[in-house]
């Protein structure tokens, strides 16, 4: 039953773990590399270490390395010195040694970063051939690149509307000078330099100083102009005049005319990026000694000092962007992809004209969206809400405030410790949006509930702490997510699964707020529902995050999900958790979170007498049933771990059944047999799950039935299929709790801890009796609806209609963008445009009326359907009797019957009870 270890790299890869023997990063106090130790290795290998400065225990590592993946090297089509290269990589960043930086060891092999990320992966031929802190490290190169490749092409495009052409390639030179400082000033100042919003405001700033510092023959009318109204250029004067010449007045910090005008034609907040220069980017300055100057730095000395910044971060060299060099090109496809969005609707001359939607297109106009849509929420309680805290019991207009301001503080420190040690500021503006988008959820929320309740009343939810602090966290995390600062590219894990303190991708907001996780995931749906506003993306984010509670963060030791299990599995509940039963039903509830943060927690918290009246905001639904005369009363079932439940067995079936598509497409009757041991493991051998991912024992279900069913599928097989569905990471299978303190990977945790707890279970699936088979759940589509998204006219194929969001979104941003766009109340052209969409609903009518008069000549189905003879619908075709394909569906059957068999005797019990 324990899957077999083979030979293939086991040693090498013990040999691979990060040692003691690590060089000193210093790179002068590091031994210079010794050929004569390397006698017994390739000249060419030893050729390419020397020239990259590695040192004696990185070459020994890369080498081993080399041999581990040397019997794969066929199926990797680069060329060995390219492979070679990959390795000293990987050895490098394991031992953490500055040998060389990404841009040297792909100038020695000749790739770009996108070629060389994807070789360094391909080297994972076994579990822990490339360990987490290397994927970690591809991770972060790879955002950064992507954010700098945008800033780049912002930056290129930019340009050419400030500077005017001129012959003599002055032009060239100033740009060269503002792209550099930008690269230093982004280097020092952020501390996340993938900061994709903070990083694009950073070169507005840059762009300012450049263009006031700038000969006016160089400027484009538009910022000339917008220059001269503040001040006058810097003009050259002769030294024969220089005596005579008045001296000018110092130059003040920042031309805010000048700033406001980039910001205008960038899409940004001004306001936004005057607190960025007043902050960061002033004591940037500063620090180059270039406050009160009115010069511009020389590029040479910029890049003296940005190439002292890169060689330290082992980056790749920004400045390479700016000469076109292949290794931070793009690929072709890449950059199409980009642009490829339509600039017209069609080739008439009053279409409305649509931007490419850039990375900072994209990320400006979702901002703008929170902005626009928090305009007329304050900072302070609106009217409603306060009377609705006045009409509580207990007024909890102090202890809100009072939170606020405690929260306000420690968001903006953590805020600046992860961004950079001057972004506090920015910390507390992105604080004051979350604040008043925390007033208008909580108002919708609270008018919804007097609406289903008929109460005023809610003296007992809002004074409850935790929710008060799940809602704001939520609103928080909105606001981080439109900012890009919180953001799945990681998958929420950085080595070991705890996010690093420069790292603000959820749950990094829980850390902050000190709240846990299965607090926050009670508030996430409601808080959707609240705010139709809320985009598709930030829906879906959302929606990510309550995904990550209920596979993992929910699970850690110390969460109150643990107290609730302990609860309902010690007989203290009126029912156990979510009854299999119920599986097939569709995900419907009205428990809203009211319901759930009032939800019982732990034994004898909120469970009323039964003649006691029901205080306002008390659900019906989380009062206890009345007890028979001298009997025990129960506990009352807890709402939030129900739900949790139900969503938790969606959740865990729907990743089971894409795993399997792609891997038991052959075997069908697999499927619903690991689901039952899968189910069986989260609801009775929950222990399983803490400080572990839902996933590790759903990969280790599929193995442990694939064994006793004699399906030859091996860990390596599943784990290799694992990596290629979405949202998953190496962290799942290299890095599993086995026992306290101890982490292995996921062939250690299944022999020595799955395995072993669930033997006998398991073994039952071999016999002749084999456990009852748990009911499918069924799954939605998904929890969460979209009103904004376009919905087709019935009867036509090519008209949509979506209702408007927002008065300010013109039709140029709405989709579908390949055909005509109509914004009803807006500017739309000539009347003809009305006659076209006209045709356009008749020849649909025609169509339609059309295929339905000659429904009998149909095309051939393109799914063949299969009668009982094994006929095929579409052609009359018979099929061979005794095919697999026969024997498949004939086992499916049998499958299905049992199932049906098994519903028909509960729903028999459950009429008996």
């Amino acid at each position: 039953m324990p899957p077999k270890k083979r030979n293939s790299g086991t040693t090498q890869s013990k040999e691979l773990k990060p040692g003691a023997e690590s060089a000193c990063p210093d790179k002068k106090e590091s031994p210079e590399l010794s050929v004569k130790k390397h006698r017994d290795k390739d000249a060419e290998f030893v050729a390419l270490c020397k020239s990259l400065n590695v040192t004696d225990p990185v070459c020994d590592r890369a080498w081993t390395l080399w041999k581990t993946v040397q019997d794969f090297v066929e199926k990797i089509t680069d060329s060995q010195k390219r492979i070679w290269g990959a390795c000293l990589y990987v050895s490098a960043t394991d031992l953490d040694v500055s040998c060389f930086t990404l841009t040297q060891v792909q100038k020695a092999v000749s790739l770009n970063v996108k070629q060389f990320v994807a070789l360094v992966r391909k080297l994972d031929v076994n579990l822990d051939t490339i360990s987490t802190k290397v994927d970690s490290a591809l991770t972060r190169w790879e955002k950064k690149y992507d954010v700098t490749l945008a800033l780049y092409q912002r930056f290129e495009k930019t340009c050419k509307k400030i500077f005017a052409l001129v012959s003599d390639d002055k032009e060239r030179e100033t740009m060269r000078s503002c792209w550099t400082m930008f690269l230093l000033a982004k280097g020092r100042a952020l501390q996340m330099e993938d900061d994709l919003v903070i990083s694009f405001q950073l070169l507005l700033c840059t762009l300012e100083l450049c263009i006031k510092r700038c000969p006016p023959e160089l400027l484009q009318p538009l910022y000339k102009s917008a220059i001269s109204k503040v001040q006058s250029p810097p003009t050259r004067t002769s030294r024969r005049n220089q005596s005579k010449a008045k001296a000018r007045p110092p130059e003040p910090e920042m031309d805010l005319q000048l700033l406001k005008t980039l910001c205008k034609e960038n899409d940004c907040n001004a306001e936004e990026v005057k607190n960025v220069y007043q902050t960061s980017f002033s004591a940037f300055l500063d620090s180059l000694d270039l406050s009160r100057s009115s010069d511009f730095p020389q590029v040479n000395d910029l890049s003296q000092q940005y190439e002292e910044h890169y060689l330290k971060s082992r980056d790749f060299d920004g400045r390479l962007f700016f000469d076109g060099d292949e290794t931070v090109l793009a690929p072709r496809v890449e950059i199409s992809q980009v642009e490829r969005t339509p600039k017209k609707n069609q080739a008439d001359e009053d279409t409305v004209l649509i931007p490419p939607q850039t990375p900072i297109r994209a990320a400006m106009t979702s901002i703008q969206q929170l902005r626009g849509d928090l305009t007329s929420s304050g900072d302070q309680p609106s009217t409603n809400l306060a009377t609705y805290f006045k009409n509580c019991t207990v007024d909890p207009t102090q202890g809100v405030l009072k939170r606020l301001e405690t929260f306000g503080q420690v968001f903006s420190q953590r805020f600046g410790q992860a961004v950079g040690p001057r972004c506090v500021v920015l910390g507390r503006q992105r604080f004051t949006l979350g604040v008043r988008l925390y007033y208008k959820v909580m108002e919708a929320m609270l008018k919804s509930e007097e609406k289903r309740l008929s109460v005023q009343n809610f003296s007992k939810l809002l004074n409850d702490s935790t929710f008060h602090t799940s809602l704001l966290a939520c609103a928080l995390e909105v606001v981080m997510a439109t900012y890009g600062e919180s953001s799945f590219k990681t998958g929420g894990y950085i080595n070991g699964g705890d996010p690093a303190e420069t790292d603000m991708c959820f749950p990094w907001i829980l850390d902050v707020v000190n709240l846990a996780a299965f607090d926050f995931y009670k508030v996430i749906e409601s808080f959707i529902k609240a705010d139709p506003t809320l985009s598709k993306d930030i829906v879906k984010h959302l929606e990510t995050c309550e995904n990550l509670i209920m596979e993992r963060i929910a699970w850690k030791t110390g969460s109150p999900l643990f107290e609730l299990l302990k609860q309902e599995h010690e007989g203290g509940a009126a029912e156990q958790v979510d009854t299999t039963a119920s599986f097939s039903q569709p995900l419907q509830h009205n428990h809203t979170a009211a319901d759930l943060y009032l939800s019982p927690m732990r034994p004898g918290l909120r469970v009323l007498p039964p003649e006691s009246p029901a205080t306002p905001s008390s659900q019906p639904s989380s009062q206890p049933p009345t007890q028979p005369a001298g009997q025990t009363p129960r506990l009352p079932k807890s709402n939030s771990l129900s739900l949790f439940y139900k969503k938790l067995y969606r959740l865990a079936y729907t990743r089971l059944k894409m795993l399997c598509s792609y891997l038991l497409s052959s075997h069908p009757e697999l499927e619903p047999i690991i689901w039952t041991l899968f189910q069986y493991t989260l609801q009775h051998e929950h222990e399983l799950m803490r400080d572990r991912h839902l996933d590790q024992l759903m990969m280790s279900a599929m193995y442990a039935i694939c064994k006793v069913k004699s399906v030859d599928l091996r860990f390596k097989t599943i784990v290799t299929a694992y990596k290629n569905m979405p949202n998953t990471n190496q962290e799942t299978f290299k890095h599993v709790l086995i026992t306290e303190g101890h982490y292995d990977s996921i062939i250690v945790f299944y022999n020595q801890v799955f395995m072993q707890k669930l033997k006998t279970n398991i073994l039952q699936y071999a016999s002749t009796r084999p456990p009852t088979l748990s009911p499918i759940p069924q799954i939605p589509r998904s929890p969460y609806k979209f009103p904004s998204s376009p919905l087709r006219v019935p009867g036509s194929n090519n008209v949509y209609i979506s209702p408007m969001k927002s008065p300010r979104m013109s039709p140029g941003i709405m989709t579908p963008r390949s055909r005509m766009l109509v914004s009803i109340g807006e500017s739309f052209g000539p009347s003809n445009r009305f006659q076209k969409i006209n045709q356009m609903v008749n020849s649909s009518d025609r169509s339609l009326k059309r295929t339905l008069d000659l429904s009998s000549t149909l095309k051939p189905l393109k799914r063949l359907r299969f009668d009982v003879d094994g006929q095929d619908e579409a052609d009359g075709s018979k099929s061979g009797g005794d095919s697999t394909l026969i024997q498949k569906l004939a086992e499916m059957s049998s499958t299905r019957s049992r199932m049906q068999e098994q519903k028909m005797k509960e729903d028999a019990e459950s009429r008996k009870e």
